[in-house]
């Protein structure tokens, strides 16, 4: 993973901008898929302007894309995107969703974007290197307790019963006054940036999760499944950001 590979990442993030641009708080057909989530012109023109790129200027490269499946299956490097992570929320007219790029190497996530478009707001990183907000160094902050701690999570609707307990757990050792819901890419970004502590989610997909990786562990958080482990392309979709790595057992003993 080199510095060109950056500002490869950010030619996508560019392309899929302004493919979703257009489509921003104005009519566009809707679909649903066969997980009954639903699917947008938008998300389709974005991802297919992401792999034009790709297929072009890294053609011995994967890809693995939400909505067009993968290309080049078993590539050493695999590009991963998500178009449109929150699509309800555009669908909406909240321009908290995002657009999620990353590379990886032999299956573990060394490069990542979440864009958002509208806002144009754009956090980036890479392994080795520290996390940018819009071109400047961003710092996750230190919690000296979980009691403290922000927590936040896409929606409580998306656990399943026994992971819904246990999340609801863990919202009552943190600052349960300050919770927040909504968000999904968007909440990894404020993390990175030092405004939430703890993201917790479970049922995410590789496209879900693996361009954030980079992103909060280059602004010095952490970022593991619901056992402590680390995420990689063979994760169970649990996942966990925490701003602070010391709150790191403190979360896993509530959650266990």
């Amino acid at each position: 993973m080199t510095e060109n590979d950056l500002r490869f990442a950010h030619r996508l993030a560019d392309a899929a901008a302004a493919a979703i641009r257009p489509y921003w708080r104005s009519a566009f057909s809707v679909e649903s898929k066969g997980d009954q989530s639903p699917v947008t012109a938008a998300d389709r023109a974005a991802e297919l302007a992401m792999r034009e790129l790709i297929d072009r200027d890294r053609p011995d490269d994967g890809i693995v894309g939400e909505e067009y499946g993968t290309s080049r299956e078993g590539a050493r490097r695999t590009w991963v995107l998500d178009p449109i992570d929150g699509t309800t929320s555009f669908m909406a007219g909240r321009p908290i969703f995002g657009t999620l790029i990353a590379l990886l190497e032999d299956g573990w996530p060394v490069l990542g974007i979440i864009d958002q478009p509208i806002g144009k707001e754009r956090w980036a990183g890479r392994t080795g290197d520290g996390t940018t907000f819009n071109g400047n160094p961003v710092e996750s902050r230190r919690c000296a307790k979980l009691d403290r701690a922000v927590l936040a999570t896409t929606s409580p609707n998306l656990f399943s019963e026994e992971d819904g307990h246990r999340f609801m757990a863990l919202a009552g050792q943190a600052d349960h006054k300050r919770m927040v819901y909504g968000g999904d890419c968007y909440n990894y970004g404020l993390l990175a940036s030092g405004h939430l502590d703890i993201v917790a989610e479970t049922g995410l997909k590789l496209h879900d999760f693996a361009a954030l990786v980079p992103i909060v562990e280059g602004a010095g958080g952490m970022m593991t499944d619901w056992a402590g482990e680390p995420l990689h392309a063979g994760s169970d979709g649990s996942v966990l950001a925490l701003g602070d790595p010391a709150r790191l057992e403190d979360v896993l003993d509530v959650l266990r």
